[in-house]
Order: structure tokens, then sequence, then C-alpha cells
């Protein structure tokens, strides 16, 4: 594929909304990144354009057969004015990572990166001010070919929107109800798991639906083979602190790679805190509640970056952590996380790059 991407700005800039009223996900900014691939040609067009409707024919093979994964990460804008990015270069991997797992050819991580920069770069007045607020970005990339045949596609496209969203937390940072699911599953190894695949999310609705209509915020998959071992709460990864460890589930092939959840990771044992990545079990969880020995957890990803947990609903247990309260661990990490991606605090790692 060759360089320079081809741009085109609108003649009708949009009315940017009041950055109290963001929500997540419901504005868009004036322009998008679209790349097309066919077997022919392979990645080829990259531009950026209007946003505006992508037209479809009704048997591209995304709507029949799920060809679709899909990433998410954010701009942020510093207290100097400067606009940040935090470890895109992970995303670039996983969209690969996961494109590869439904059959879909490999995007040059260079020529994406390049493509988040010019396009953030134009939208940068898009990028809120406010602290907790920032820019959020969704690479999309799909099957576009006309065909009912069952085969892997090809023809794609690549489509990057961004949408400016409000702070997670605008309320205040609170720990969150958990229904710890044993009906429902969301991946087993050997399936889908481990990547972003759009049909991952489909399936996990249900069961959120019936979890929020008992009163709790989100569910904790357990494993699909044994219906025993933690795996994800909602679409984050998971975290406890047991006796002043911190248990994760091991990435077993069911379970998407974060990349805050890598992040964590890293300081945790640059704290010197022990981490073990390794199954857990709820019986095992609920053992050490019962000992007083769990003394928090936590979800992570994009959207929250650190979320605590209040309380998990495990059949007729209630395991009430830290008394409902947000833990100093928890705290500390969220802190810390969100200062390296606010330009606040030393970035040691070279985890944020700066958009020109």
């Amino acid at each position: 594929m060759s360089y320079p991407i081809t741009v085109t700005q609108t003649d009708r800039k949009k009315e940017k909304p009041d950055s109290g009223s963001l929500g997540f996900g419901r504005y868009f900014t004036d322009h998008m990144f679209v790349m097309d691939y066919s077997a022919e040609k392979g990645w080829h067009d990259p531009r950026i354009v209007p946003y505006a409707p992508l037209a479809l024919d009704p048997a591209a093979m995304v709507l029949h057969y799920g060809q679709a994964v899909f990433e998410g990460l954010k701009a942020y804008r510093t207290r100097d004015n400067r606009i940040l990015l935090f470890r895109p270069e992970k995303n670039a991997q996983r969209l690969n990572l996961s494109g590869a797992r439904l059959s879909m050819p490999p995007i040059d991580e260079e020529v994406f990166l390049e493509a988040l920069r010019t396009l953030i770069s134009l939208e940068k007045d898009w990028v809120p001010q406010e602290r907790g607020t920032s820019l959020y970005i969704r690479p999309l990339m799909f099957a576009t070919e006309p065909c009912l045949g069952v085969r892997a596609s090809e023809s794609y496209k690549l489509v990057i929107v961004l949408s400016p969203v409000g702070a997670y937390y605008a309320g205040g940072m609170k720990p969150v109800k958990i229904h710890v699911e044993s009906r429902y599953v969301r991946a087993v190894r050997g399936g889908t798991g481990f990547a972003k695949v759009s049909g991952n999310y489909a399936a996990s609705l249900k069961a959120q639906e019936e979890a929020n209509a008992k009163g709790y915020e989100q569910v904790l998959w357990l494993d699909a083979i044994e219906n025993k071992y933690i795996e994800e709460v909602g679409s984050m990864n998971v975290f406890f602190k047991i006796k002043g460890e911190v248990w994760t589930p091991a990435l077993n092939g069911s379970i998407l790679g974060g990349i805050t959840r890598d992040s964590v990771i890293h300081l945790l044992r640059d704290w010197g805190i022990p981490v073990r990545e390794e199954k857990l079990s709820m019986e095992e969880l609920y053992d050490a509640y019962t000992k007083g020995e769990l003394e928090e957890a936590f979800g992570t990803g994009t959207a929250a970056v650190v979320s605590p947990i209040g309380e998990l609903r495990w059949n007729d247990h209630s395991l009430v952590i830290n008394q409902e309260r947000i833990g100093e661990l928890t705290a500390k990490l969220y802190d810390t996380l969100t200062g390296i991606q606010y330009g606040e605090i030393a970035d040691p790692y070279g985890w944020t790059v700066e958009v020109e």
C-alpha cells in the first residue's frame, strides 16, 4: 500500500456538543478514516472523508456470517494542551490477532498507526478539555464481499470513527454490584474469546440484561467447560487482591488480552506486589472471602480504566468486598494510569504517544 492518505475535508462542520452531556458513543466527529481490501489489490485507497453512512450490499458477508472485529482506545488532552494516545501499537497488534482468528487479511501496523495520527490530528478540536473526558477511537474491520457462500470474504473495509465521550465516573467512582453468571457463557477455549470479535459482545447481551433486571450492573463470567473458573467481568478483565497478592485469570484462549490488564500487571510488579496469573474458581474465591482474605476486587478496560467491585452475588451467597468501599490499591492503580494517560505524571514505560 502506498502513501499518502488522501484527505477530503467536510464543508459542513458539526456543532460540538457540550462536554457535560457527552455520555458514551453518542456523538461523532466530522471525519472518518476508510480503507479497502480486495484479493487483487490488497489493502488500498487509504482516505479520510467526511463522516457519513456507508453503502453496503445486502449480501455483504459480514451481515450473514459475522466477519467483523474492532478495537477501542482513547485520545486524551493534557493540561498543557497536548494530545496523547495510550499504547496504540497494542491495539494495532490486537486488531491483527482478532482478524487472523476470523480469516481476515492483516493490516500493516504502521499504516494503521499513521491513520490514527492523521485522523486525530485533523479532529484534535474534538478532544474534550475536561479531566476525565476523552476522544474515543473505534476502528472496525468487516467483510464486504456480496456472496452467500460460507467462506472467508475476498473484500473488506477498515473504518475508524471518533467519538468525544464524557467522564466514566461523572458522579465519582463507586464500587459496582456484580452477578456471577451460571447459565450463559461468554466464550470457550478454541473459540473467539481471546479476540475482539463483534459477535462475542452480541452473545453477552442476554446475560447482561438479566443481571440488570436483578439490580446488578455487570456479570462475572465463568468458564464454559466446568462453569467454575472465573474469566472476565462484563467486557473487562478482572483482578482480586487476596492476602496481599493480586490474582487475575491466565490468558487461556477464552479471555481477551486487555491492554489495560497488561498495564496493571506491569505496574503491580514494578511496585513489588506479587501477581498470580492463574486459574481461580468461585469456590476458591468464596473460601478466601469467608476467611477474610479477599481484600479488593476490580475490573480493567479502556472505558473505565479501573472499576472497583463492591459485591459479588454467587448463587445464594453475597460477597461484600471491602465494605463496598474503593480499595487503596484499586485507587492507586486508577490514579497512576489516568495520570499517565493525561500527562500529569511521568511515563517511565513509554506508553503514551503524542499526536502532533
